[in-house]
């Protein structure tokens, strides 16, 4: 009973202090050997927090739309306690989508990739709640949002109801593009939510088991067992090598009669599956699909997709053909969310893509209202729109002339807000300013060397063709997430203290330093315990090795102890039962 006690104790210390020790897990699998370590910030204990509870009314309301990537980083991250932090969403969890790939399959179970909104939450020293609902309209006029929520409360269907707020973070991230394809919404799966996972490993399964039927024919068998994916991107690819992967080492097993007939194709519009990735791992990842005998078809675009036939487009030639299929996977692209085209249509961003905002993720036009994730994209001003202001800046002696000296001055400045000034002179191999001056006038520049207006806006006049949209994945939406929480942990003291860049049109320096995004890699698993990962610095690695890396990144990774251990441990289930071909 004494052990039990002491066992209790131990358990409910470690579920509610997760962040107590450093925790070094290691572990050994089929001669390899995997190390993932993490290390969590020290718990924060609040002593005022019988005066924060009467001080509630003058606290800061914060709504939070959205509880992926973007909005469970800023969560995770906010510390002052002088915030008051509504969380909405229809989804009650995170999702380390990732790992959604693995989940189709059965290499890892849906509920290892989920971590409960509440427990992330109620560990936090600043008071928040969640609302299991969802956004339908933003009113900043009033600051308000509008919600409906997901429940059936009492058989009177969903209620609606109007929240308001001081400041606004918007990170619902993005649906599905189905680019208005017939029969995409209808017929095919997506690979976005757990929910999609979930979805088609029973539908895998499904196909094995009724080619399986004895009344069926041979043809009929070939099409429920041909799995179409569409889109040659990460998402894509990992599905179709975790689908690969899961026919030759544990279908065929399982459902001998049928291992024959198995086909897998992967559709891609372009000329080349990941074109994201550097042309190394592009060319050895469909080096590999074709020993693997994976069908790729590159240049090939999805016209139509019906019940038991897809149509796809030669690119190049025009042709259309049709071939049957059993499954088909459309993982293509993101769009815009209903609720985001119309805020965006409100405030005058109709004729945008997505919603924008500044470099410090205010939505432009909007004071509190901030956007990050997928559903956003930062518009960087162009150095040209400012280069007079730019100028006079740094022009403190009102001359008309700039040195060389006097623009050193502000160079520091004009790279911290107009990013792409930098990555010029990278591109040009030029190490500071008096380079592109030299190179603008076609002579020997000195520090002494005067430039007027015209001839400072030829140097710079090539520089925004740098400027560059980020991408949209978990990687960019973390950091913003991380960046703007730090944000809002400084708010008053950087009232105070700006600590922000040069504002070149106003006077002063700006409250914050603006979003820098930091590329940390990015990782290709393309079955057979091979991975390909693109590294910062042009570093590329493919193998197994590789793959070892991975899976100690993504262990590292996870947003809480209980899912890394259920993620590690499920890992280690595969390697010694395989995969669960169940149909729960």
């Amino acid at each position: 009973m004494q052990r039990v006690t002491v066992i209790e104790r131990f358990s409910r210390t470690f579920r509610d202090n997760a962040s107590l020790s450093k925790l070094l897990i290691v572990f050994t699998v089929s001669g390899g050997g995997l190390v993932a370590y993490s290390e969590a910030a020290k718990s924060y204990e609040n002593p005022n927090a019988g005066e924060l509870v009467e001080a509630n009314n003058r606290k800061k309301k914060v709504v939070v739309l959205g509880t992926g990537w973007a909005g469970t980083s800023f969560l995770k991250n906010l510390k002052d306690p002088s915030y008051d932090v509504q969380v909405i969403s229809p989804r009650n969890y995170f999702a380390f989508t990732p790992l959604l790939p693995s989940v189709t399959c059965g290499t890892v179970e849906s509920r290892s990739v989920v971590e409960p909104i509440r427990n992330i939450i109620r560990k936090k020293h600043v008071d928040a709640c969640y609302w299991e609902a969802e956004c339908v309209k933003i009113d900043p006029e009033n600051k308000k949002v509008y919600c409906r929520s997901n429940l059936d409360t009492d058989g009177k269907g969903k209620e609606e109801f109007a929240v308001d707020y001081d400041y606004l973070v918007i990170s619902v991230g993005a649906r599905v593009n189905t680019f208005n394809i017939p029969g995409v919404e209808e017929n095919t799966f997506f690979l976005k939510e757990v929910e999609d996972a979930q979805k088609i490993r029973r539908t895998v399964i499904d196909c094995f088991e009724k080619a399986s039927l004895p009344t069926l024919s041979d043809e009929e068998r070939k099409r429920l067992l041909h799995f179409v994916i569409v889109g040659g991107g990460p998402t894509g690819v990992e599905f179709a090598a975790q689908l690969h992967d899961f026919v030759n080492e544990d279908i065929v097993r399982i459902y001998p009669k049928v291992k024959d007939l198995v086909k897998i194709t992967l559709l891609e519009a372009t000329d080349h599956i990941l074109n994201m990735f550097d042309k190394r791992i592009t060319a050895f990842a469909e080096e590999k699909f074709q020993r693997d005998g994976i069908d790729v078809k590159t240049g090939s675009m999805v016209v139509k997709v019906g019940d038991k036939e897809i149509s796809t487009k030669d690119v190049k030639r025009g042709d259309i053909t049709s071939m049957p299929y059993g499954m088909a996977v459309w993982s293509t692209g993101i769009g815009t969310r209903p609720v985001i085209m119309e805020f965006m249509k409100h405030i005058g961003q109709g004729n945008r893509r997505v919603l924008a905002t500044d470099e410090w993720l205010r939505v432009e036009g909007q004071d509190n209202v901030y956007a990050l994730g997928d559903c956003a994209t930062i518009n960087q001003r162009k150095v040209m729109e400012d280069i007079a202001a730019i100028f006079h800046k740094a022009d403190k002696d009102n001359s008309g002339t700039l040195t060389v000296k006097e623009f050193q001055e502000v160079l520091k400045d004009i790279c911290e807000r107009y990013p792409q000034v930098e990555l010029y002179l990278k591109s040009k191999k030029m190490s500071n300013l008096a380079d592109l001056l030299k190179e603008s006038k076609g002579d020997g520049v000195k520090e002494s060397v005067e430039v007027n207006i015209e001839e400072f806006k030829s140097a710079l006049s090539q520089v925004d063709s740098e400027m560059k949209n980020l991408p949209a994945t978990a990687q960019v939406a973390s950091q913003q997430g991380v960046y703007l929480a730090k944000c809002f942990n400084r708010m008053e003291e950087c009232e105070k203290n700006p600590e922000g860049p040069l504002r070149f049109r106003g006077e002063g320096r700006h409250r914050f330093h603006p979003f820098r995004y930091r590329h940390l890699g990015q990782f290709a698993p393309l079955g057979g315990e091979q991975t390909a990962a693109q590294l910062p610095g042009d570093w590329v690695s493919i193998g197994h090795s590789t793959q070892w890396l991975w899976y100690s990144v993504y262990a590292s990774k996870q947003v809480s102890w209980r899912t890394r251990a259920l993620v590690v441990s499920d890992w280690v289930r595969r390697y010694i039962f395989g995969r669960d071909s169940s149909q729960i």
